[in-house]
């Protein structure tokens, strides 16, 4: 059955944060270029929006991030040589963004991820959007967002991507006030920030995928500071509830949070045992340490 929404066809991605979680290696490269086996981090991300039927990558960047953008344009050395010693240039296919598919706005200060979304509002428009944050990755198949979208067909407004956390780390995420279920989705009634666990209203947790609707660029418009100072894209999705429809999706993926050493060298280990050209020499490698 064909959906009777407006179609998400464009993506935000939040790249201009330092990744001081993962200091040295990001002093001077982005933590999204980071390599899981033999691709950076905004690859995965990227390869996800796009199975998605995403059609607009929308980066915001900051200072020192202008190789997320480079990784994406043509190598016409790298090429050349290539074709001149006979290889095979198809393993370039996907970090090559087709004309006008990538766009790149700056965010200037780092006020936080409501903020970094709201410098996108002008490419955003007035069209529904996909948010995701490329520090989690989401393996599985069919992808995260496309499993998203396929619930934004069904019920529209905004879906959150959401899991269940540990109780004692609700003060980690946004946390969902849960109302009626109907198989992976959950109508939300509310949202808080960062609850401490004896206030949280359950442990559905957000995790670092959303679409939403163009609206919510109207409330972030205020600049409103929320935890920590920041301005929170949590805040912001919360007045939309009871004005639009609100659902969080639990999708069959395993997240890994790569913003972290333990959950980068997790996702490492992880995608490279499901590789039949690495999954032995991990094995080997794991059970001789």
């Amino acid at each position: 059955m064909t959906s009777t929404f407006k179609p998400v066809r464009k993506a935000v991605f939040p790249v201009a944060g330092l990744g001081t979680r993962l200091l040295p290696a990001t002093k001077t490269m982005p933590k999204e270029m980071l390599t899981v086996i033999d691709r950076p981090l905004i690859q995965y991300a990227v390869d996800e929006a796009r199975e998605a039927g995403i059609e607009q990558l929308i980066f915001v960047t900051g200072r020192g991030k202008s190789s997320l953008v480079d990784y994406f344009d043509q190598s016409y050395e790298l090429e050349a040589t290539m074709r001149g010693k006979g290889k095979d240039l198809s393993v370039l296919d996907a970090s090559r963004a087709d004309f006008g598919e990538l766009i790149s706005v700056r965010q200037q200060s780092p006020l936080g991820l409501g903020h970094a979304v709201w410098c996108a509002r002008h490419v955003v428009g007035d069209e529904p959007f996909a948010v995701l944050l490329p520090d989690d990755l989401m393996a599985g198949s069919p992808g995260a967002l496309r499993q998203m979208v396929d619930a934004y067909n069904r019920v529209g407004g905004n879906i959150v991507c959401a899991e269940e956390v540990a109780a004692d780390k609700t003060a980690s995420y946004g946390i969902v006030t849960p109302g009626r279920s109907d198989g992976t989705l959950t109508e939300v009634k509310g949202l808080v920030e960062k609850p401490k666990p004896e206030v949280a209203p359950s442990r559905l947790g957000v995790i670092g995928r959303y679409i939403l609707q163009p609206e919510v660029m109207q409330v972030l418009d205020d600049q409103e500071p929320g935890a920590g100072g920041e301005i929170q894209l949590t805040d912001a999705m919360a007045k939309l509830i009871g004005n639009q429809p609100f659902h969080a999706v639990k999708v069959d993926a395993v997240r890994h949070d790569c913003g972290d050493r333990a959950g980068y060298v997790r996702a490492t280990i992880a995608l490279a045992l499901g590789r039949d050209d690495l999954r032995d020499v991990v094995r080997d490698a794991v059970g001789a340490a």
